[in-house]
């Protein structure tokens, strides 16, 4: 199916209508060689060469040969994971800004999310649904349940191993706002 985009610049369907691709990037990914792109214990080039020849075995030539490039991702490293839970958790407090909600996830949760968010054979893709199962559901539970109100600050912290949302207790005879500044410039 793709040799026909590639060589001729589009493609027909059944029916006969035709899609331009003679402007057009196409960007294929696989996971075909991540057992050596992981392996730490080979040296960067052996890691390199190893993952473009499981790519050859399992493509045949008349494929690889009309692509422009093969490129060879490096494993993610840990700092990599935190940035990708930052930035997940960062998707998550814009959401729940919409309803005056500040979430605070601390250290230990954001480490948590990051080392359990991975898995070497999928890479980070399971860490955005840890994120929505771990933090969002429970998250949307809670206000659905009124335990969280407009206004607060909602800490996701790690009790006994697993993440916990909590919200944060308002201090007696402080307002919710002037609270939450406190909060923010602690």
């Amino acid at each position: 199916m793709l040799l026909q985009p590639l060589d001729d610049g589009r493609l027909t369907d059944g029916q006969g209508r035709t899609v331009d691709f003679r402007n057009v990037v196409l960007i294929m990914t696989s996971n075909l060689g991540s057992s050596y792109t992981t392996d730490l214990t080979l040296a960067r080039e052996e890691r390199r060469v190893g993952a473009l020849g499981a790519v050859r075995q399992a493509f045949k030539p008349e494929l690889l040969n009309r692509l422009g490039d093969i490129l060879v991702f490096e494993a993610l490293t840990p700092a990599d994971l935190v940035g990708i839970v930052e930035r997940q958790v960062g998707l998550l407090q814009a959401r729940v800004a919409d309803r005056r909600l500040t979430l605070d996830a601390t250290a230990a949760a954001r480490e948590w999310l990051a080392g359990n968010g991975f898995d070497p054979a999928c890479g980070a893709r399971p860490l955005r649904r840890l994120v929505r199962t771990a933090v969002g559901d429970p998250l949307a539970r809670a206000l659905l349940g009124g335990e969280v109100i407009e206004g607060r600050t909602v800490v996701v912290d790690v009790v006994d191993g697993a993440p916990r949302v909590t919200p944060r207790a308002v201090q007696p005879g402080v307002a919710v706002g002037q609270a939450r500044h406190e909060e923010v410039g602690r």
